[in-house]
């Protein structure tokens, strides 16, 4: 008899079933001294009782501002402990914490405060080239008149809070230390009583995804589906008290969010904060400070660390595990992982935000082999399927077809987009992921393509259709189409084919020129790295573009050194350094 592409995994530890806020009580409760979070950037470490203490604090303060059970808080921030609290004390009182990308500019900003409806937004002053009080001021000009607290904005009416995680003040806003004091005014009953009324069915989180249609899609995430997702990945982690979990991914994402955050904690281990964004030097450095014995990366991260000029001085030999996730990994990568940086247990995991996020993952137990060739097989209270993307049957063991997931994890849906939502969850309750793959006898699955046209650039999900609809915002452009080539470093870069104006034609700009049109608008990594000017783009008969042609062209431009490239055209323009 045929084997199906179909498996599931059983488990002799019980999902959860209770809130984050619960979780948390009762980890601490047993774990009270131990350490909690440590974050190096800002010399601030908390212990588990300590920690608590801080999210009730914070929790209360929300209240005071009239944030509800339901109610959107949205941070904007790089990665810090009050990112943390912040996590905890929302999902405490029942608010639902709105993830915004640091990388996002004002397009994106604004579209995002408008979609979730957000009634307060906490951020940082500043990080890199990005100033997002200014970003912030520009899209809503109204709260450098308002006073803090009581915003009032035409364009986002349901804002009335702005939380600016510092001391210094600034107009329309509250500082941390005013924040803070205003949960002292709060009676701690008023707490108790809210999380009372909390159910672990509802939404938590939401974090907006690249979208097919052209704009990002806010994916709502229960308490059950992140802290059970974030339990199991702990338990296949093999994650003790004793654990130290160095954590340089973005808290924005799932993977810092939910794999790292909440797996760390749900185990009564350490979060180990090495920098406020990826630094390969401060990692490492953590990792030796700290004795950190789990470390988490995207592969770029993993290389960048080990490309590190004076990697060879950096002590590792306390770390023995870690996720590396967001892309394949090679194995000559996975090797040196294994080798230099003592990880002889680190796994492959794999998922998508939309299913809280990991589906599958490499085991303990499995060769070097597996954990490059494949992404593991099914999460425990989890079901896995391979299916014919016309028609959602399941396929034989070996065929290629789309992963779908069912099970705990699956999302509440797309933020106010039914049709969307009933697009990616059929009505057997399957969430389609878009990715096609195999599953082999022993129920090992391979990522073989996408059937969705999107990018995957460093860990970072791309959809072209919502880069093409920015640039169709500029006025040069009369057509665009974007594709994903390949790159060593990344996996893939972003290449967009345009088409301008008769005007603007007779003098295009160039690959810079484009870039930085391009630069505070959207953000950084959705920006192209390669622009191509054409008169006419490959079509079939029937009038559709063919995208497979445009990046068979771009391979063979990039073989030749002919392809245009914004960076190198960047870097060739700035002035040498005086002598």
């Amino acid at each position: 008899m045929t084997k199906m592409s179909y498996d599931h995994c059983g488990s002799n530890t019980p999902l959860l079933g209770e809130t984050i806020g619960r979780c948390l009580d009762r980890v601490a409760d047993t774990f009270p001294d131990n350490e909690l979070l440590v974050s190096l950037p800002q010399g601030q470490r908390f212990t588990y009782r300590e920690f608590v203490s801080v999210v009730n604090r914070a929790a209360k303060a929300f209240l005071k501002l009239g944030i509800r059970r339901g109610d959107r808080v949205a941070i904007w921030s790089t990665n810090n402990y009050e990112w943390v609290v912040a996590q905890f004390a929302t999902a405490r009182i029942g608010a639902i914490l709105v993830n915004i990308n640091p990388a996002y500019q004002t397009h994106e900003l604004e579209y995002v405060l408008k979609e979730s409806r957000a009634r307060s937004i906490l951020l940082i002053e500043s990080f890199k080239s990005s100033n997002y009080l200014e970003m912030f001021y520009e899209v809503c000009p109204e709260v450098l008149k308002s006073e803090p607290g009581n915003i009032d904005s035409w364009r986002f009416p349901h804002l009335k809070s702005a939380i600016f995680i510092g001391s210094q003040q600034h107009p329309g806003m509250l500082t941390r230390r005013s924040f803070a004091e205003m949960g002292d005014e709060m009676d701690d009953g008023l707490l108790y009583d809210s999380e009372e009324g909390l159910d672990i069915d509802d939404v938590v989180n939401i974090q907006y995804t690249s979208g097919t249609t052209g704009f990002p899609k806010g994916v709502l995430l229960t308490h059950n589906n992140i802290l059970n997702n974030a339990y199991s990945v702990g338990e296949v982690l093999e994650l003790v008290p004793e654990d130290r979990v160095c954590v340089p991914v973005p808290f924005y994402h799932c993977f810092g969010m939910v794999i790292s955050n909440l797996a760390t904690v749900t185990h009564g281990a350490t979060i180990v904060i090495p920098s406020q964004s990826f630094d390969p030097k401060s990692t490492l450095k953590a990792v030796q400070e700290e004795r950190c014995t789990v470390l988490h990366g995207v592969p770029t991260m993993f290389i960048a660390e080990l490309d590190e000029p004076d990697f060879e001085t950096y002590e590792l030999g306390t770390l023995r595990s870690g996720i590396m996730a967001g892309a394949p990994c090679p194995e000559d990568l996975m090797r040196r992982v294994i080798d230099k940086m003592h990880m002889k247990e680190v796994l492959i995991a794999y998922g998508q935000t939309e299913a809280s996020p990991a589906t599958t993952m490499i085991r303990m137990s499995d060769s070097i082999d597996m954990r490059v060739a494949t992404v593991g097989h099914v999460m425990p209270h989890q079901e896995f399927k391979v299916a014919d993307p016309e028609t959602g049957k399941t396929l034989p063991r070996g065929e290629v077809g789309e992963l779908c997931f069912r099970g705990y994890m699956v999302m509440a849906g797309y933020d106010n987009m039914l049709e969307a939502t009933h697009e990616a969850i059929d009505d057997r309750g399957w969430l389609h992921s878009g990715d096609l793959g195999t599953m082999d006898e022993e129920g090992y699955v391979r990522i073989t393509g996408r059937c969705k046209n999107m990018i995957i650039r460093g860990g970072e999900n791309i959809y072209p259709r919502e880069i093409e609809e920015f640039l169709h915002t500029l006025d040069l452009i009369a057509d665009v189409e974007v594709v994903g080539v390949p790159d060593d470093k990344l996996g893939e870069e972003v290449l967009a084919c345009v088409r301008l104006h008769d005007g603007a034609a007779k003098h295009p700009p160039t690959p810079e020129e484009f870039r930085s049109l391009c630069k505070g608008k959207v953000a950084h990594f959705k920006i192209p790295r390669y622009w191509k000017v054409m008169d006419e783009y490959p079509m079939t008969a029937t009038g559709k573009v063919q995208k497979f042609k445009l990046v068979e062209m771009a391979e063979r431009e990039l073989a030749a050194g002919a392809l245009p490239d914004s960076r190198q055209a960047h870097r060739s323009s700035r002035k040498p350094a005086s002598t």
